[in-house]
């Protein structure tokens, strides 16, 4: 069996088309994740986009709101940190906002890092895009951008058979 046999043998109905959906979201996370953490050798992926989410905040971001954003929990954040406070690319200091909350803060290493060592890494990234068009390229983050909207709509689900 290969990837064009599933294709095709999923392609029939759209219960069928749902589920390899799901399916190639969740594979194609897993060979991202292999192929980046092959590549990089300082930070795995997970490292990578708490460290990107970081840089790319105009305030400190909590544990908790990092786990928001990154889709996982507190814990999971914590667990993450931990490692990159060790190999130097951030520190953890109280949120100005809220004196019970952690934040965490990018260190020079983390700009250090994107400006030089993560080059060559955002120029394989492109390899990945390659085989689209622009208008492709466009629609896929559109249908991307609404999936976050279905997920909150599982969960919101999820809530209410909880309570």
């Amino acid at each position: 069996m290969n990837l064009d046999d599933l294709i095709k043998r999923f392609s029939d109905t759209t219960e069928h088309q749902i589920k390899a959906i799901f399916s190639t979201l969740f594979i194609a996370g897993n060979k991202l994740q292999t192929l980046f953490d092959n590549r990089i050798p300082e930070v795995s992926l997970k490292q990578f986009m708490l460290l990107s989410l970081i840089r790319q905040s105009e305030e400190p971001l909590t544990f908790t709101k990092l786990g928001t954003l990154l889709g996982c929990s507190r814990q999971n954040i914590k667990k993450l940190a931990d490692v990159l406070v060790k190999k130097g690319f951030i520190t953890i200091s109280q949120s100005p906002s809220d004196t019970r909350a952690l934040c965490i803060c990018p260190t020079e290493k983390v700009t250090d890092f994107f400006e030089n060592d993560f080059t060559v890494y955002q120029e394989e990234l492109k390899y990945v895009f390659e085989v689209y068009t622009e208008e492709e390229i466009a629609t896929l983050f559109q249908l991307l951008s609404k999936l976050y909207d279905g997920i909150e709509h599982l969960e919101n689900n999820i809530s209410k058979k909880e309570s």
